[in-house]
């Protein structure tokens, strides 16, 4: 009895550990996707007869006709500014509800304006939503998500729409008379709209598809693109890649 005793008050000695108390739980926010944005210039040649109308059909209004969902761009809008970094001033809950709110109509509004000058604007001349439209079916699930994306990459080339398409002058010789070149930049995400070039090519093989990605400095540089009609292959036995940040473009 006596030893269980001792043995009891040495343990009443001993320090118990404690269960370590569990991290507080951070609030989910979005993590934001990195894009590469690459300068390009598509050059398309060919009879003047030929280029002018696809030149035509190229322009207009560069707004891609998606289904938003508001909701859950308003929780976007919220969450990081209902719950900041650490380190970074928190406004109320009230007052994040609020700019949420007012972000949310912004986008609608602005949305709606360009919806509804889509059927006169022509004031972006490489308009690929007008040369190789996506379908309704992912219209209606929104820019964001992977269908669209994926659709996206596999008839574009690239994961969004192309910003700040630009008419370039032209290089061609003034004594070709029934020649004709059109000449545009732009901007696209992360890779060159390789796929819409192929396919535009193969719909018009009456016209030369010339594709240049420009890379920042430092990056090794694209080599311009210059297709005969109707011209699927780069160089013997080479079948065309697509063109990324720090390699030759293939199209």
């Amino acid at each position: 009895m006596t030893g269980a005793l001792e043995a009891e008050g040495e343990g009443r000695g001993r320090a118990v550990p404690r269960p370590e108390p569990d991290p507080p739980e951070r609030p989910w926010q979005p993590t934001p996707v990195p894009v590469d944005w690459l300068w390009n210039t598509l050059t398309v040649s060919g009879p003047t007869e030929a280029v002018a109308p696809f030149q035509a059909a190229a322009a207009g209004p560069g707004v891609i006709p998606w289904t938003l969902d508001l909701d859950a761009l308003e929780e976007e809008f919220l969450l990081p500014m209902a719950g900041p970094p650490d380190g970074v001033r928190a406004i109320s809950l009230a007052g994040a509800k609020l700019l949420a709110r007012r972000l949310r109509e912004a986008v609608a509004l602005n949305h709606q304006r360009a919806l509804a000058r889509m059927a006169t604007d022509r004031s972006c001349p490489f308009d690929l939503h007008r040369l190789l439209p996506i379908p309704a079916a992912i219209l209606a699930l929104g820019p964001e998500e992977g269908a669209s994306r994926d659709w996206l990459r596999a008839h574009w080339g690239t994961t969004r729409p192309l910003r700040h398409a630009a008419v370039l002058p032209s290089t061609l010789d003034g004594r070709k008379k029934k020649m004709g070149q059109w000449r545009v930049g732009f901007w696209s995400a992360d890779w060159s709209p390789w796929q819409a070039v192929a396919r535009l090519r193969r719909a018009s093989p009456d016209l030369a598809f010339g594709l240049q990605p420009h890379y920042a400095p430092g990056a090794d540089a694209g080599r311009a693109v210059s297709r005969g009609a109707g011209a699927d292959r780069e160089g013997p036995g080479r079948t065309a890649k697509p063109a990324r940040p720090g390699r030759s473009a293939r199209v």
